[in-house]
């Protein structure tokens, strides 16, 4: 079985105006010249989506919301990135766990809801300062994953970002050894959950 090739995921977070256009149409441009060994994905604000096209980079979204309608004031669904030409979503991001309160169920549902609609969903994990201080980091990431994928996930539709929030704007780098071991429990988990598939 050949191995996908690697995803490399750019969040902008609530950065991007419309003139952000032509630095999306630079890069992929410069992919479209040049080809890239990796896939390529950009998550803009939601604002600019629909002003992107996906020629040689990917378009994703940041959050969506776990219903496709209705009195969700603010909110975006799946149904409507999907209409938008989006192929990705990125769910649980710390930012949102923290910032918003979601839980691994908000999570769960949110990367079901991207699923049926097509999209494969980011689903994100890591743990804080004070879980890697107390030697939770482990617990902390198969909590997460086990409790923020859906039970119909599949291997194509599913993607784990895992980020250490204790880096995130400190300064402090995780070192190969912290990434490793975090990345070894997350495919041993993975390919518990989907066999050989998970492994990649």
């Amino acid at each position: 079985m050949t191995a996908p090739k690697a995803l490399v995921a750019g969040n902008w977070k609530m950065n991007g105006l419309t003139a952000s256009k032509k630095e999306i149409e630079k890069l992929q441009s410069m992919i479209s010249e040049n080809g890239a060994n990796c896939d390529v994905l950009i998550c803009p604000p939601a604002t600019i989506i629909g002003l992107l096209s996906g020629k040689g980079v990917e378009i994703g979204a940041q959050d969506c919301h776990m219903n496709i309608s209705g009195a969700h004031t603010g909110d975006i669904s799946a149904l409507m990135l999907e209409d938008l030409g989006c192929h990705y979503v990125i769910v649980g991001h710390s930012e949102r766990r923290s910032d918003h309160g979601e839980s691994n169920d908000m999570v769960k549902s949110k990367a079901m809801a991207a699923q049926q609609q097509g999209l494969a969903a980011i689903i994100c994990v890591g743990e804080s300062d004070a879980e890697r201080g107390n030697g939770e980091t482990l617990d902390v990431v198969t909590a997460q994953i086990k409790g923020s994928i859906p039970g119909d996930a599949i291997v194509k539709n599913t993607v784990i970002a895992y980020e250490p929030v204790w880096a995130i704007g400190t300064g402090k780098t995780p070192t190969a050894d912290d990434v490793a071991e975090v990345h070894m429990v997350i495919r041993n988990l993975l390919m518990d959950r989907f066999g050989d598939e998970g492994e990649m």
